[in-house]
């Protein structure tokens, strides 16, 4: 009995084993396909329809997870040329096209970020 066991175990082992390589092997080449992937190219913005936008964000509590992915969902909106996020100072500065973006729709993608509690805006200055 205590044979069969073992043998049964073994089988079992293995085949996690072997199944966990397929996977691993699955998701580099999923992560490589994505890092060959074209970058999102922005629509150049006209010069008079740039608006910068400054205002102070309370609640990061880190510059790599807070302030970055605040940064990160900025630049990712139509219309942004660029976003900068300073955790130090708890200020952020956005150049947005005025026709596309608002300073209003900058605040709320910032408070709907992480969870949508964590993140305030104020002091907004366009």
């Amino acid at each position: 009995m205590n044979f069969t066991k073992s043998i049964a175990i073994i089988a079992l082992s293995s085949l996690l084993f072997t199944s966990c390589k397929d996977n691993k092997a699955a998701s580099k080449t999923e992560t490589a396909s994505t890092e060959t992937a074209a970058p999102k190219v922005k629509k150049e913005i006209a010069a008079a329809n740039l608006q910068t936008a400054s205002f102070t964000v309370e609640g990061m509590t880190c510059a790599i997870g807070c302030a970055k992915t605040i940064q990160e969902e900025l630049t990712d909106l139509d219309g942004v040329q660029t976003a900068k996020v300073d955790f130090d100072k708890k200020m952020a500065t956005v150049t947005f096209d005025k026709t596309v973006q608002t300073p209003e729709s900058l605040t709320k993608v910032v408070q709907a970020t992480g969870d949508g509690k964590t993140y305030k805006v104020s002091n907004m200055k366009s």
